[in-house]
């Protein structure tokens, strides 16, 4: 089963008719980058509900085998197919990704893993597809979850089954194209896929950038359960598995996971390969 493109549609989409819409007078604006959404900063806190993992590391599981909900809002239903499928955006929206502590990682199903090699501070913010509004305006200002990346952090994050959107990331600021867009290099997740049997996918994407004839940015994702990796590093000078505008058109590319069990991403910010 190859997994067809999922989230680098909606790079694709800001060069197609959401690029003719000015959605930011209709958004709410993203928080501050050193600020947690409401429901990040509570399961952060929290006890797990998984139980104990099988392993000390952030790539084990639960040894129960019932994974943690612990800090997730209720799950929305799905809507759409296609390239206009919904997933599960939280109720309230944005708290279907939530950070999470070290010891706490192991015990959700959907773990990615931030470190970066960067020397200063950079800023993350992480979106649904699908905004508040319902609509597929996720990356026009909102934000389900932010956090400030220091040289030498490491941060967790978990996401709900059927979560698919993405994050931008950048030193400063996030840039944002003439629409509002976010338009840094994104990280692209889709976890659980009610509309692909399952099967979960990610990929690094320089789409909306370059579309904004703005800087690219280095960043790299890893199946740290496997061997996949999507990388693009600083200017998209070097290009692994991962979407420039090249791409746009072309599904697949990044990793396909099946099974519908547990993923771990490792996620390195300013990648620089």
């Amino acid at each position: 089963m190859q997994f067809t493109k999922t989230l680098m549609l909606l790079a694709a989409l800001t060069s197609g008719s959401l690029a003719n819409v000015d959605k930011r007078s209709t958004l709410i604006p993203v928080a501050s980058p050193t600020s947690s959404s409401p429901s990040s900063a509570s399961s952060s806190s929290s006890p797990s509900s998984g139980g104990g993992s099988s392993g000390g590391s952030w790539t084990a599981t639960p040894s129960s085998g019932s994974y943690s909900t612990e800090g997730f809002g209720s799950r929305t239903s799905s809507g759409g197919g296609g390239i206009t499928y919904a997933g599960n955006t939280g109720n309230p929206w944005g708290s279907n990704i939530i950070q999470v502590s070290e010891s706490d990682a192991a015990n959700y199903k959907n773990v990615a893993q931030f470190k970066g090699q960067n020397e200063e501070s950079w800023n993350v913010v992480f979106f649904n597809k699908c905004g508040p509004d319902g609509e597929m305006t996720g990356w026009y200002g909102n934000s389900a979850l932010t956090f400030e990346l220091a040289a030498g952090d490491t941060k967790y994050v978990a996401f709900d089954d059927d979560s698919r959107g993405g994050w931008a990331a950048s030193s400063g600021s996030i840039p944002t194209d003439n629409n509002g867009g976010y338009a840094s290099t994104w990280g692209e997740f889709d976890f659980t896929s009610s509309s692909n049997g399952g099967w979960s996918g990610f990929d690094v994407s320089a789409i909306v950038a370059q579309n904004a004839g703005l800087t690219v940015q280095g960043m790299s994702i890893c199946d740290a359960l496997g061997s996949t990796c999507s990388s693009i590093n600083p200017d998209a000078t070097s290009v692994d598995n991962a979407y420039t505008t090249a791409e746009t058109d072309i599904g697949g590319i990044g990793g396909n996971l099946s099974g519908g069990g547990a993923v771990r991403l490792a996620v390195t910010i300013d990648y620089k390969g």
